[in-house]
């Protein structure tokens, strides 16, 4: 069983300005993180911990291309964020860093500070199959490099329980993008493979 994740609850159209505020954006990553959706939730920076999750309304990681959006809650130790769709360029970014991002149509009906439970699966589908999980256009640029060696046609199946027994699927994910997950970030899944060779 997988381990239990706490929800915080946000709005659709998050933008990266909400996660990342530009004030902000000469400080290191570690020193934005105390000022993620100061705007939104004053209290999620200096509340969230390691392993929770967040469940957020469509639209989620809008607005510019800056990797800080994702990179503070990769510092902030968020497990996993739960939305219905995500902008393609934070999409990108976010599985480059190693954060995990699950698209789930029914992410609306998960309750604020709900303890989840993430079942994953691994399977093996067509590459069109594959494919067809991902957000559209979340494949530009985020596999140079990182494909070779992934398993061809696999893809990661997720589901999301609720303590009420809510049971909610999320769009599949290939291999070769929780490569990175499981690596934290394609750097160090490239860092891998040339060890491996």
């Amino acid at each position: 069983m997988s381990p239990s994740s706490k929800v915080w609850r946000l709005p659709k159209d998050i933008d990266t300005d909400n996660l990342a505020p530009g004030a902000y954006m000469k400080l290191p990553v570690a020193q934005i993180a105390k000022h993620t959706l100061e705007s939104i939730r004053a209290d999620f920076a200096g509340g969230v911990k390691p392993g929770d999750v967040i469940v957020a309304g469509p639209n989620f990681g809008i607005g510019s291309s800056r990797e800080q959006a994702a990179g503070v809650l990769v510092e902030l130790g968020v497990r996993a964020v739960i939305a219905p769709s995500f902008s393609g360029l934070f999409f990108r970014n976010a599985f480059n860093l190693g954060l995990l991002l699950l698209t789930c149509a029914q992410a609306g009906l998960i309750n604020e500070e709900e303890t989840l439970q993430i079942e994953q699966q691994m399977s093996d589908l067509s590459s069109n199959e594959a494919s067809s999980g991902t957000h559209e256009g979340a494949h530009d640029g985020a596999n140079d490099g990182a494909h070779d060696g992934a398993h061809d046609g696999a893809v990661h199946t997720f589901h999301i329980v609720a303590p009420s027994g809510l049971r909610l699927e999320c769009k599949p994910i290939p291999d070769f993008l929780m490569q990175m997950i499981d690596h934290g970030g394609l750097l160090n899944v490239l860092k891998y493979k040339y060890k491996q060779n």
